[in-house]
């Protein structure tokens, strides 16, 4: 029955992403009711200031975006590894007396089987007024159930091989459920949310570069400083923060018929910026940070990507902390090479 119990879980919710018809969450007091998943994605709290970046409550965790990256030109980070942010996990979703009003109707239409309804009316012993679902332990803990990750991407359904549990406050979950929210998990989440600045560079020359002339590219240093989100359970008191950090640009010319500078196209970041701006006098250096094409670009151009590091570090409650994989967010910009041959003064 457990498989078949899980069957009807993952269906209830294909069924409702495809009525997207989520239930709206403000905080633990207003729990999801009408599904048995919570959303990571549309079930979400309006506690936010108007630009939606401050204490947006995402999938039972509430996320602190207002030291994230800002503007249109922003986007997330892709792992530089295969790792990737839990697709789904498990937080606390219902008190006694929201999971008894969640599951009574659905023992007594009836759809589970009369077997199964009876086995769990006895582990959530339902028949006791004053006991049952844990009532006697109202506000000293959560039924713990499923949040998803708002994409559903691949193993969004890895979280329905426990049912709801329960955790008093001040314990931690059970350590054989994977998944269920730690300050590590929290920072994986919050990992998820960071944005950060585009990368188009700066190139000098800057309308079109000649063949054979050395390009200087960088970033505005105001743009590329750390970005951080912070993501906490406050229910259960416990909270963590991603730092995203520059470290490198990476500079792929758009041809092979093209050097770039340094030779590995890997510009670091150095004192606290990356690349540097070009001055007049500076006509005859090698560029820090460039790249030097060698053949015109002809009626056409070149797609120049750059691409910007970023160290991963996280902390959270009682003194948690490490390193997350490092993230990566790329964007390219044509360039016009031309064939004159002329001196960037």
């Amino acid at each position: 029955m457990p498989a078949v119990r899980n069957l009807a879980r993952v269906a209830t919710v294909l069924t409702i992403v495809c009525a997207s018809a989520f239930a709206s969450q403000t905080a633990f007091a207003d729990l999801d009711d009408h599904g048995d998943v919570g959303d990571g994605g549309t079930n979400q709290g309006a506690n936010s200031r108007d630009d939606g970046t401050v204490s947006v409550t995402v999938g039972g965790v509430v996320f602190d975006r207002s030291k994230n990256g800002s503007g249109n030109s922003t986007g997330a980070l892709t792992s530089t590894t295969s790792w990737t942010p839990p697709a789904c996990w498990y937080a606390p979703m219902y008190t006694p007396d929201q999971l008894q009003k969640k599951l009574e109707p659905i023992w007594e239409a009836g759809s589970t089987g009369s077997q199964w309804d009876l086995s769990q009316r006895e582990k959530y012993n339902a028949n006791d007024e004053k006991k049952g679902f844990n009532k006697d332990k109202s506000g000293d803990g959560f039924w713990w159930g499923t949040y998803v990750n708002k994409s559903y991407p691949p193993g969004w359904d890895s979280c329905f091989e426990d049912d709801y549990f329960w955790v008093d406050t001040g314990d931690a979950p059970p350590a054989n459920i994977e998944n269920a929210v730690t300050p590590e998990i929290l920072a994986e989440l919050a990992y998820n949310e960071i944005r950060v600045p585009g990368t188009k560079v700066t190139l000098a020359p800057a309308n079109a570069t000649k063949v054979n002339l050395p390009t200087w590219a960088w970033l505005d240093a105001a743009d590329f400083k750390p970005v951080s989100v912070t993501a906490s359970v406050e229910e259960i008191g416990i909270s963590a923060t991603a730092t995203a950090e520059p470290v490198s640009l990476r500079i792929e010319p758009g041809t092979a018929d093209a050097v770039t500078y340094p030779a590995s196209g890997v510009c670091e970041i150095n004192n606290g910026r990356i690349g540097e701006p070009y001055a007049k006098g500076k006509a005859d250096q090698t560029p820090p940070c460039g790249v030097k094409y060698l053949r015109s670009s002809g009626d056409g151009t070149y797609p120049l990507r750059a691409t910007v590091t970023w160290k991963i570090t996280w902390t959270g409650t009682g003194g948690a902390g490490g390193d997350l994989p490092d993230g990566s967010f790329g964007a390219t910009q044509d360039v016009v090479v031309q064939e004159i041959q002329a001196v960037n003064r």
